[in-house]
């Protein structure tokens, strides 16, 4: 009876804390909601529990399940705000400052993490910083910025918070997502909200699902390594690395030496799912438009990596599409910049490019503002404005060139070779002089300079010591500085090769 009793006693104490409806953490002050589709809201509050959600007159309900947990949709909403948000079961939560518009997300390595402000992070900090951050008065443009988390199961919270875009704000927020949103903001006049979730060196087999992982043959050794490590880690801590397990070909040797002791896997980000558990499936379905995805120099280290990164990189697409149950949602990655390293090599950027073959797919070029040491270039500026570009076309109708001269065909015509190209936007431009970066081979595969000259919607190409050409190659090299092949929409022309010859690099 005793027993009984106490039991009751603790049910009682825990009631109340069981019955509060608590939405996810996404849904703060200052949120910026999607407009034009339905929106998902969802939390946990008491099994059973009836939950309503009332943003601006409308009203939806849903009542929570056994395990406490309720997902409702909110109907289309208009552009606008702001206004309140209610969420009501037992206890009402009042969200204030909400706004509707059009909201992205941000993800990949360093490059997107990279902040406004150089004083947030060694590596950050852009061009006339100063100014960017003084201008940056913008109150219907907000940041969710996720806090890293990197773990072995999915979790269902991430830490953070939506910031106003204001000179004391901006310096945390992502430079790429800053300048994206606030160009968007600019340009259609809406609220425009992005989730930064990003993580420096992180790979990205690592913003990928488990199950998606495990039912990839391509894929699976690199989780089956990860587990082996996970349970070789936690059972013998102590155990010098080298006894560890060795990961298969397809991972990436990391640089440097070999550490002196073990390190708990879970939190090496270059180790497939742990930011898909931490930072992304914490955030699905949060309604989007679209993503952006600044990632690449952590394939590098094998060419097992290299040649299976377009296959990471489509799987990941496919698979973020299928958990936000939106369709084809934009995905636009950017391409690595010129760099005097192997880490931006040309195999890499080729593999990005494999990207454009999806639907809904874009890529914007960076070879052009990339610098020549630093990993983490500054003039993030032209790289916003493409990217934005992509949108603008591509999402929100507008007609503009959103694209370089990107490589169609090729014809030789005696000792030349005539390359043609698609998105000409208004005519191919030799930028500052003649045409730089082409090289020319004959069937050997010797690639020597060429001569290029633009030809109407052409580009033709020769070398007095190539009588018989066979191929043409543009900017392959890991920095080819002046490179200047341009359309008259003032768009760069990506790296290409007209042949599939081994490379090495």
């Amino acid at each position: 009876m005793r027993a009984k009793l106490t039991a009751l006693l603790m049910f009682a104490a825990a009631a109340p804390l069981l019955a509060d409806v608590k939405p996810s953490g996404l849904f703060g002050d200052h949120m910026v909601l999607q407009s034009g589709m339905a929106v998902p809201v969802w939390g946990t509050a008491a099994p059973g529990e009836r939950v309503t959600v009332t943003p601006n007159g409308q009203k939806q309900s849903a009542t929570a399940s056994a395990d406490g947990k309720w997902m409702l949709r909110l109907k289309s909403l208009k552009p606008g705000g702001p206004f309140q948000m209610t969420i009501a079961g037992t206890n009402t939560i009042a969200i204030a400052d909400v706004l509707v518009g059009e909201v992205w997300l941000g993800s990949g390595q360093s490059n997107m993490a990279f902040t406004v402000s150089k004083k947030q992070a060694s590596y950050a900090g852009l061009v006339d910083e100063e100014r960017e951050i003084a201008e940056a008065n913008y109150p219907r443009v907000r940041m969710f910025t996720g806090k890293t988390a990197k773990t072995y199961e999915p979790q269902t919270e991430i830490q953070g918070e939506w910031l106003i875009c204001t000179p004391q704000n901006v310096p945390g927020f992502s430079a790429v997502g800053y300048l994206f949103a606030r160009d968007l903001h600019r340009e259609l006049k809406q609220p425009v909200g992005f989730l930064t979730l990003a993580f420096g060196a992180s790979t990205a087999e690592s913003w990928i699902r488990r199950e998606t992982v495990a039912a990839d043959p391509l894929l699976k050794p690199m989780l089956d390594h990860f587990d082996a490590a996970v349970q070789f880690y936690r059972t013998k801590p102590e155990a010098p690395p080298t006894e560890a397990p060795q990961p298969p070909q397809t991972i990436n040797a990391r640089p440097g030496p070999p550490p002196a002791r073990q390190r708990d896997p879970v939190q090496d980000q270059h180790n497939s799912t742990v930011l898909f558990n931490g930072m992304i499936n914490p955030v699905t379905p949060y309604a989007i438009r679209g993503a952006i995805w600044y990632q690449g120099e952590s394939i590098v280290g094998g060419k097992e990596g290299v040649a299976l990164y377009p296959h990471v990189m489509e799987t990941l697409i496919k698979d973020w599409r299928k958990l936000w149950g939106q369709g084809d949602f934009p995905f636009y990655v950017v391409q690595l910049p010129a760099l005097q390293n192997i880490s931006n090599n040309p195999l890499v950027r080729e593999g990005q490019a494999a990207v454009l073959s999806l639907p809904h797919a874009g890529m914007a070029v960076t070879i052009d503002i990339g610098d020549p040491k630093d990993v983490h270039p500054h003039n993030k500026a032209p790289l916003g404005e493409r990217l934005t570009r992509m949108a603008l076309a591509n999402v929100y109708g507008r007609k503009l060139e959103y694209s370089g001269p990107v490589y169609d065909s090729m014809k030789v015509s005696g000792n030349a070779i005539r390359v043609k190209f698609s998105h000409l936007g208004g005519g191919l431009v030799a930028k500052d002089g003649p045409l730089k970066w082409f090289t020319i081979a004959g069937a050997d595969g010797k690639f020597v300079p060429a001569e290029a000259r633009i030809e109407g919607h052409t580009v033709v190409v020769t070398s007095p010591t190539v009588s018989a050409p066979a191929a043409v190659r543009y900017a392959w090299d890991n920095y080819p500085e002046g490179c200047n092949l341009y359309n008259a929409a003032g768009l760069p022309a990506a790296p290409f090769r007209t042949d599939r010859w081994p490379y090495e690099y």
